[in-house]
């Protein structure tokens, strides 16, 4: 399996979008997305590089695989 790399935060909007997340507000250096049916929002901090362990609770928050993530990440 490939390992994850620190994406820019631009890199990891865009990935949340094409899986169907939508801004919501942005609080200080923190973008809020949210979806229809999720439990909670995802936060992305507005980072050069966002370290892996907050993409992965990220993607875990949002029901995301590692799989899905390379594959929106490729699109």
């Amino acid at each position: 399996m490939a390992s994850l790399k620190p994406p820019h935060y631009r890199v990891l909007c865009k990935v949340f979008e094409k899986d169907g997340w939508k801004f919501s507000h942005q609080k200080g250096d923190h973008l809020v997305y949210k979806k229809p049916g999720a439990i909670r929002p995802v936060v992305i901090p507005m980072y050069s590089e966002i370290p892996v362990f907050i993409v992965l609770n990220n993607l875990r928050t949002a029901g995301i695989s590692r799989n899905r993530y390379l594959q929106l990440l490729k699109a």
